[in-house]
């Protein structure tokens, strides 16, 4: 199981470059691990997309719909006082947005603190470097990865 970043999981329901490299990566994994906030993450980018005009209501629609199903396919990483004062940790340690800190310290608490353990997949180039930097190996393809 790797720990996913809705960066990643969003190619997975929105026509996106990297969508066949996570799609590649997803068949490979036993399931996925992500944060409890990164449906409402993935909803924002949907939403924005379809105000952008970049998706049509349609399109948005069945974009939601995916992240119904996908959001319940996954296993979430609930919230608590040890991820939101590593996240006040790793805002001071990284140059991190509010939501990819919270990102990073759900991964931290779900491989019980070793990163080694766990397999991060991130399309976030400063997510990625700041996982990089915790210990995490951040999937193959990934930002700043080469493919395998």
């Amino acid at each position: 199981m790797r720990y996913w970043d809705s960066s990643a999981l969003l190619p997975l329901i929105v026509a996106e470059p990297s969508g066949r490299s996570v799609r590649q990566l997803l068949e490979s994994d036993t399931g996925i691990l992500a944060c409890w906030n990164t449906r409402v993450e993935m909803a924002s980018a949907i939403a924005r997309r379809e105000r952008e005009g970049l998706l049509s209501p349609t399109e948005a629609d069945a974009a939601f719909e995916a992240l119904r199903r996908l959001a319940g396919a996954w296993e979430e990483v609930a919230p608590g006082e040890l991820i939101r004062s590593t996240a006040q940790r790793l805002l001071r340690t990284h140059p991190l947005r509010a939501a990819d800190s919270l990102q990073l310290a759900a991964a931290l608490s779900a491989a019980g603190q070793e990163p080694g353990a766990l397999e991060f997949v991130c399309l976030d180039e400063r997510l990625s470097h700041a996982a990089r930097r915790e210990g995490f190996r951040v999937a193959p393809g990934a930002a700043g990865q080469p493919p395998a």
